[in-house]
């Protein structure tokens, strides 16, 4: 069993063990009827059931049975900036895939955490709470669990949590602090999205920080996160992410996107506190301005 026992107090008189964990400390139907069922809350060492009164100062533990992913284990490095019982958070650095795909089965990012959580003993499946593009870098997020998986794609959904890019334009902007607020759909099967009116809603808050040699260096708040939402509002302002191939073209100046995920400000989903995390820029954009 891992070392991820949750410990909830009662601070309350006679409310059921349900209302206690799905009211008070967030955790969905579909979790708190599993553990249930597997007999994994707990008052006092004893298994209770979801209809169990409870009282002030009673406390409960709650458990998470041990898991098994099914993805290949290979070992690779991970720079890893922030790990605790609930959280693994990585710099993620560029070209490489972070969810199997068909093109890529064995050499993603999901393959180096299963590896890392074998010979850690660290027997859970591989949840990730955000997704990065292959060639953009920056902060990744894996529940360890998935009560702070679910805690933290909730706060994703309020749009409670703060990520915040940076990127390299290939271009000047008119405006230097702006709000983009247009939609965006996908092109009929492509991959590619652009902006259109019967698109889903976006928005990109961004502040020019420095401008050289017909290049921008910018920084992004997103209050929407649809996929390649920064590249289409960019390339939307006729100044498209640098090296972005898809919606802009390829430089001699960086061999991939010029995007970097800096931070990301959340509630951590166990202790309630605000935490921040933040990722150093990578070298190949640090580069590009000097």
């Amino acid at each position: 069993m891992n070392n991820d026992t949750m410990v909830l107090t009662c601070r309350w008189d006679s409310i059921k063990a349900r209302k206690l964990l799905e009211d008070y400390y967030g955790f969905s139907s579909k979790l708190i009827n599993k553990l249930e069922l597997e007999g994994l809350i707990q008052l006092e060492g004893r298994k209770i059931k979801l209809n169990k009164s409870l009282y002030s100062d009673d406390v409960v533990t709650v458990d998470f049975a041990d898991e098994e992913d099914e993805y290949a284990k290979i070992r690779m490095d991970l720079n890893i900036i922030f790990e605790d019982e609930d959280l693994l958070i990585l710099n993620k650095q560029p070209f490489i895939v972070v969810h199997p795909t068909r093109r890529h089965q064995d050499d993603t990012i999901a393959n180096g955490v299963s590896y890392y959580f074998f010979e850690n003993q660290i027997r859970r499946k591989v949840r990730f709470v955000n997704r990065l593009d292959m060639n953009t870098t920056g902060v990744l997020i894996i529940a360890k669990n998935p009560y702070a998986h679910n805690m933290i794609s909730q706060e994703m959904r309020r749009n409670k949590v703060k990520k915040t890019y940076l990127a390299v334009l290939d271009g000047i902007l008119t405006v230097k602090e702006d709000t983009i607020n247009q939609n965006i759909g996908r092109i009929g099967d492509n991959i590619k999205r652009e902006v259109h009116e019967s698109g889903k809603a976006c928005i990109t808050h961004y502040k020019v920080l420095e401008e050289n040699k017909g290049l921008t260096l910018v920084e992004i708040f997103l209050e929407t996160g649809r996929t390649h939402q920064i590249r289409v509002h960019f390339d939307f302002l006729n100044a498209p992410v640098l090296g972005d191939n898809l919606y802009g073209k390829t430089s001699h100046l960086i061999n991939r996107q010029a995007l970097h995920c800096q931070s990301i400000e959340m509630v951590h989903p166990r202790t309630k506190e605000l935490i921040r995390v933040e990722a150093d820029l990578p070298e190949d954009m640090q580069s590009l301005l000097k």
